[in-house]
């Protein structure tokens, strides 16, 4: 993945990050259980896997965020009461690892984290044998003092964001690069914790980027105020594409109809929206087909679906939806109502 590949020498997956910020490290199930209790987290571990148990707990705190690096060796379940007050995201470095929040399960994996927000269910995480992952804990105050500077007021509705988050394109792409890199200077001693300029940006590039690129509950209060300073040659992309979702689209179209140079459109469009005009256009046409499957009539198949949006190539089509939402479309199909 893009966002693992700027990494050198051993994968992500397979080293351990922030070994000078060691917040705990037991082989024992009682230690862990108890260590986890102090936080009013519960473990739950199977007999059979506890001999393979090695948890490493590495982080540093800021002022507005805690970021730390969690292994446990052995296939584990780690719950967390709802009345939790930060906004965990959950970037996988290695296996697979389950996020349950109440009766909603996502699968994630180094190409697709997580975020729980608060108020909600019951958060569980069901990682792996090996699993690894980077955890970033939001602290509530400091992320909502952001969002009101952003609006201009205070929000009237809690701040709640869609749970998934696609690590190989976008803000999630940009959010995974910065911490992996982020962790990589800290090992090299030049720590983001190393004076509090440097603290304030890194949580100001989250905190921004969360709020203004990825799906929330203020996401369309936050796109109107923003909409008047958005260049308008993407404005104008936009529009163009979105009308043209189920038909033919080549990148000299929707510079003519931006009506400025290709590479300023791809400048702009990569400061504003974090992507590219084509790629944008891609994953706007991968939601309208999850969308169709999951209000699709029995006759209806994937490659009907999938064609009626303009993915002729099945295997690649495939690929790219399992990597945007961790399942294949033929199991988005199978969740649609039946009645």
């Amino acid at each position: 993945m893009l966002c693992l590949q700027i990494m050198r020498g051993t994968p992500p997956g397979r080293r351990a990050f922030l070994d000078q910020h060691r917040i705990f490290h037991s082989r024992d199930v009682e230690e862990t259980r108890a260590y986890l209790g102090n936080k009013d987290f519960s473990l739950d571990i199977k007999h059979r896997h506890a001999p393979d148990l090695d948890v490493r707990v590495n982080g540093f705190f800021l002022p507005g965020l805690y970021v730390g690096y969690i292994r446990y060796g052995s296939p584990v379940t780690i719950s967390a009461p709802s009345a939790h007050d930060d906004y965990w995201i959950q970037l996988p470095l290695r296996g697979q690892l389950e996020v349950s929040l109440g009766a909603d399960s996502l699968e994630c994996s180094a190409s697709r984290g997580a975020i729980a927000s608060p108020m909600l269910d019951d958060c569980r995480l069901r990682s792996d044998q090996g699993g690894t992952r980077i955890q970033l804990a939001l602290r509530k105050p400091a992320l909502m003092a952001h969002l009101s500077a952003l609006l201009g007021r205070p929000p009237a509705e809690p701040l709640i964001f869609a749970p998934a988050i696609d690590l190989t394109s976008g803000y999630g792409r940009s959010l995974a690069r910065y911490v992996l890199a982020a962790l990589e200077d800290a090992d090299h001693g030049a720590s983001v914790l190393s004076n509090p300029t440097t603290a304030a940006a890194f949580e100001q590039f989250i905190f921004t980027g969360l709020l203004l690129s990825h799906p929330h509950s203020h996401s369309e209060a936050l796109q109107r105020l923003e909409r008047p300073i958005v260049p308008r040659d993407v404005r104008r992309a936009l529009d163009f594409m979105e009308a043209r979702l189920d038909a033919p689209v080549v990148f000299a179209q929707i510079v003519e109809a931006a009506g400025v140079p290709g590479r300023t459109l791809l400048k702009h469009f990569q400061d504003w929206r974090g992507t590219s005009p084509m790629r944008y256009l891609r994953d706007a046409r991968l939601e309208k087909v999850r969308d169709a499957l999951l209000r699709a009539e029995p006759e209806q198949s994937v490659t009907a679906i999938a064609m009626n949006w303009g993915f002729a190539h099945m295997g690649r089509f495939a690929l790219e939806y399992r990597r945007r939402f961790g399942e294949s479309p033929s199991r988005t199909l199978r969740r649609r109502p039946l009645n």
